[in-house]
């Protein structure tokens, strides 16, 4: 196989993973230009945490993209400082980078004029990752998604020439309950990566050990501890709900789309009674369809 078809096959895969998430990604609605925009930045954010969480499939040949050693493949922190500095040939004159996903990604950012800060912080939350495995409080928690989830958000508003100081505040609102809801829902895997994203004060306010975490199934206080986080994360999911009616048209219907994900994932998590160590809480597509029509509508 040629290497343009492979690289081409190595980026589609990650690009794949757009299905899964709790929220549209790029929507057939869209403009044309639009979907294309939005793809190429989920691409950056989809491979940044596959990196950063070791789940990389093809690691060796992605290195090799990246101009790194392909020794280099289990190594995240090196390859995250490969792709930083592969990132950067995006914003400079020069040669482009070796990535396959950050040549596409090149279109975009002069469209935009987007600039590398939002980008840099997506690294940072996954080098942060490799770093810190435990966090003492909830706003030590916020500050996690200030980088790892509130720069996606500040990016859609960019490409579609929305950006103001209010709506990036709703959408920072937007995006860390979505990463909060995530981690709800990933309890147990990311236990197996030796992360815990609940905060020790409240783990120790509802009388949680982590080995409760890894029992097959939650006890009463799990699932206490579960719905007051889940809680948390829908009131920011309120908080930042006057954002999908700041704005008009398809994106305006985007951005329901991405409010009614994470409200489907909260009603989905009390669904399963707060238990989500057997398996990860999934909304179903009609409850998600249900909760776009509330968010329009203007419902709590």
């Amino acid at each position: 196989m040629a290497t343009d078809d492979l690289q081409l096959r190595d980026a589609s895969a990650v690009l794949a993973k757009a299905a899964d998430e709790n929220f549209p990604v790029a929507p057939f609605f869209l403009p044309r230009a639009w979907r294309a925009d939005l793809m190429a930045v989920y691409g950056f954010a989809r491979l940044v945490d596959d990196i950063g969480d070791s789940d990389l499939a093809r690691g060796a040949a992605h290195a090799r993209y990246l101009g790194a050693d392909p020794e280099a493949a289990g190594d995240p922190l090196a390859l995250l400082d490969a792709f930083e500095a592969d990132l950067r040939k995006v914003f400079a004159p020069g040669p482009e980078p070796g990535h396959p996903l950050l040549r596409a990604l090149g279109p975009t950012v002069r469209r935009g004029g987007l600039t590398p800060e939002p980008f840099l912080g997506l690294i940072a939350a996954n080098r942060q990752d490799q770093l810190v495995k435990r966090y003492e409080t909830y706003d030590d928690l916020v500050a996690y998604c200030e980088l790892s989830a509130n720069p996606v958000g500040r990016l859609v508003l960019a490409i579609t020439g929305t950006a103001t100081p209010e709506r990036i505040r709703l959408s920072d609102s937007v995006c860390t309950a979505l990463q909060i809801v995530e981690h709800l829902q990933d309890v147990r895997e990311d236990l197996g990566s030796d992360r815990i994203y609940l905060p020790a004060e409240d783990m120790k306010r509802f009388h949680v050990q982590e080995r409760d975490l890894a029992a097959p199934t939650a006890g009463a206080s799990v699932r206490a501890l579960v719905a007051f986080e889940a809680e948390r994360a829908r009131c920011l999911l309120n908080e930042g709900t006057p954002l999908v009616g700041s704005v008009h048209g398809r994106l305006k219907l985007l951005l329901a789309g991405f409010v009614a994900g994470g409200r489907a994932a909260v009603s989905a998590i009390a669904a399963a009674g707060y238990d989500v160590l057997p398996k990860p809480p999934k909304p179903t597509k009609p409850r998600l369809l249900r909760e776009v029509g509330a968010v329009l509508r203007g419902e709590g």
